[in-house]
């Protein structure tokens, strides 16, 4: 199984996924076309979202089909050479890969090797769930239930602050209560500028950054860039 799992398209001040192009396309070598699935977008048209992410990843000599282009993209997908998800709204994401049944010939190409590119929302439906993301549920899947590639949930945009005067929760704290509830599961909290690459067995932390990690029982922890063990 390859992944590769981002935590955000865009850093402050740069152009879109301009940080993780590089990665991408290392770890996409040698694929022509990628099929694009663009549910996570709402306050633009999935055409738009298409053409953006096609006009990044031309760069590296990529071609992107997108699901909403096509009648069958079950079909599409099931003769995808990768698969990319883009970042958005998590639960429309989710909601919409339900709703035209791409679940499970998701999962079935990807555990069968078929690389896999996520980044925000695209990360956060490899988990298990989609119960770790910060989107506010603007429609109702079916289920929490997701493609269940990592045996762990994923916090993309993890951040440490705690803006002077708010008196609501960290995302600290809310993790905590997540892990409170599901204690058989872990948490990564990937802050920004950060991924994981799965190559089988082998995971690794790419980035400048730490990632923070939660578990029932236990303190939070950092774990530094580098081969990565969860």
């Amino acid at each position: 199984m390859r992944l590769l799992l981002i935590s955000n398209s865009t850093n402050a001040g740069e152009q879109y996924l301009a940080y993780a192009m590089p990665q991408i396309g290392a770890f996409l070598k040698g694929v022509k076309r990628v099929v694009f699935i663009p549910y996570a977008g709402v306050r633009f048209s999935y055409d738009a979202y298409q053409e953006k992410v096609a006009k990044r990843f031309t760069e590296a000599g990529i071609a992107v089909d997108s699901v909403h282009q096509t009648q069958e993209p079950k079909g599409m997908l099931a003769e995808a050479e990768a698969i990319v998800i883009g970042g958005g709204n998590t639960w429309r994401l989710l909601q919409q890969m339900q709703e035209n049944d791409l679940i499970g010939v998701i999962r079935e190409k990807v555990l069968n090797g078929t690389p896999y590119v996520g980044w925000s929302a695209g990360s956060n439906v490899s988990c298990p769930t989609i119960s770790t993301t910060n989107d506010m549920p603007v429609v109702a899947p079916r289920s929490f239930e997701a493609l269940n590639l990592v045996p762990f949930q994923i916090n993309p945009h993890y951040l440490d602050a705690n803006p002077a005067g708010h008196a609501g929760e960290t995302r600290e704290e809310r993790i905590i209560e997540y892990i409170e509830l599901n204690r058989d599961r872990t948490v990564v909290g990937l802050r920004e500028g950060t991924m994981l690459q799965v190559e089988g067995e082998q995971m690794e932390l790419i980035g400048k950054r730490p990632a923070r990690l939660f578990r029932y029982g236990k303190e939070a922890w950092e774990v530094q860039p580098g081969a990565f063990q969860c």
